[in-house]
């Protein structure tokens, strides 16, 4: 099992102090081995499962049980299985790396900072560890640290997750009320998939910020023309984006259709009190 994204896609797109969100599998990579170590073989060699000890048989199992664990919320038993993993090879940086992530969600910080820094010492070019620990050092409110990470990690060779680490980049900046950097993080993200809807979000509520309200109305209207990707926060993002624009019909076409299909969510009742600066 290769690294892959770990935890399940909101229908909610919320980030703290951007009013919109980035889904957490884009910014919390979940790793997994990659088959581990392999035995002496002669140069050129096809590698096989018959090059593979037990231990780093018996650990990739347990990683992928402890990703597997993760990515439905039941943490503890994900941390177990990362304990046994590390049981059968203690130097799996990507063991380590995963219990960042499990003992984040678990709000103990201290032991996730340690995790992250060990998957690093063991292997310094780890561009999924570095992300990690900069998403977490980003929750922190640590950002010039987090900033770093990301850096690191976008300057690793063929590093193959440059939108999500552009996309992290790019909300940690926003919250750090750092707007031009975070417009330059999310649009060179956006270049790279025009299609994902939560970096066309994130875009257009940091424009929106900064005063852009026209190149702001662009992205969202992006996302709210496919049906399947509407939801509250795309219509009252739109809405007031609208109100800047100083287009009433628009606010009160948006405004009807979130009362009408999400009629209990914050966002509603927003839209009805005329909130439209929170």
């Amino acid at each position: 099992m290769t690294s892959k994204h770990c935890g399940t896609a909101r229908a909610r797109w919320l980030v703290a102090g951007l009013g919109l969100s980035v889904v957490m599998g884009l910014l919390q990579g979940c790793a997994a081995p990659a088959g581990g170590s392999t035995a002496s073989k002669p140069t050129g060699d096809v590698q096989t499962e018959s090059d593979t000890s037990d231990a780093d048989r018996r650990a990739r199992v347990r990683m992928e049980l402890a990703a597997a664990y993760f990515g439905r919320g039941q943490s503890t038993t994900a941390l177990d299985e990362v304990k046994l993993a590390l049981q059968a090879k203690p130097d799996m940086a990507d063991a380590y790396n995963l219990r960042g992530l499990i003992y984040a969600s678990m709000n103990e910080p201290a032991l996730a900072e340690d995790s992250f820094r060990h998957a690093l010492q063991i292997n310094p070019r780890d561009a999924d560890a570095m992300h990690n620990f900069g998403w977490f050092l980003c929750q922190q409110r640590r950002f010039a640290d987090a900033d770093a990470q990301f850096s690191a990690a976008l300057a690793v060779p063929n590093y193959r997750d440059l939108i999500r680490t552009n996309l992290a980049m790019g909300v940690c900046h926003a919250r750090n009320n750092q707007l031009p950097e975070a417009e330059r993080s999310l649009q060179r993200a956006y270049e790279l998939d025009p299609a994902n809807p939560t970096t066309a979000l994130n875009l257009a509520e940091v424009l929106l910020r900064r005063g852009e309200f026209e190149r702001a109305r662009f992205y969202v209207r992006r996302v709210n023309a496919v049906d399947e990707l509407v939801n509250a926060q795309t219509l009252w993002l739109a809405a007031r984006i609208e109100k800047k624009l100083g287009q009433q019909s628009q606010v009160q076409i948006l405004g009807s259709q979130l009362t009408n299909r999400f009629p209990q969510s914050p966002e509603a009742l927003l839209y009805e009190k005329g909130r439209f600066d929170e």
